[in-house]
């Protein structure tokens, strides 16, 4: 069962699938897990391959979302993107790292900020 927390990370998550997808992304996958960590969402944006860190808020009381991606988080996803290359063979395909802020307010509506090519590879 999930806590009011990682509901309102999924819903953003969910969100941020829809909007991609509006966009003309292709979502490869959602939450992809490996020993050295996770990323929200692996899509494709034409020819680039995108691993997407999503953040989501119901306020600013501890700073904007995106600000929570900080180095550590950052080297974590840069680790788990070097496993999914790995995995797929696709260390050959560019790729980028984006971060996208979702602020969902009482009523439900999310405000939804993507951040593309927010950091580079990190070692």
């Amino acid at each position: 069962m999930l806590n009011s927390r990682q509901c309102l990370g999924k819903s953003g998550e969910q969100s941020v699938a829809k909007h991609l997808k509006k966009k003309g992304y292709k979502i490869l996958t959602q939450n992809y897990r490996c020993k050295l960590g996770e990323i929200d969402i692996i899509a494709r944006d034409g020819p680039v391959l995108v691993f997407i860190e999503v953040k989501t808020r119901s306020g600013l009381n501890y700073g904007s979302p995106a600000a929570a991606v900080n180095a550590r988080k950052q080297k974590q996803i840069s680790r788990a993107a070097q496993c999914y290359l790995a995995e797929h063979n696709l260390f050959d395909s560019p790729a980028r790292f984006d971060v996208v802020s979702v602020l969902c307010d009482k009523s439900n509506h999310h405000r939804i900020d993507h951040i593309n090519n927010a950091f580079d590879l990190c070692d």
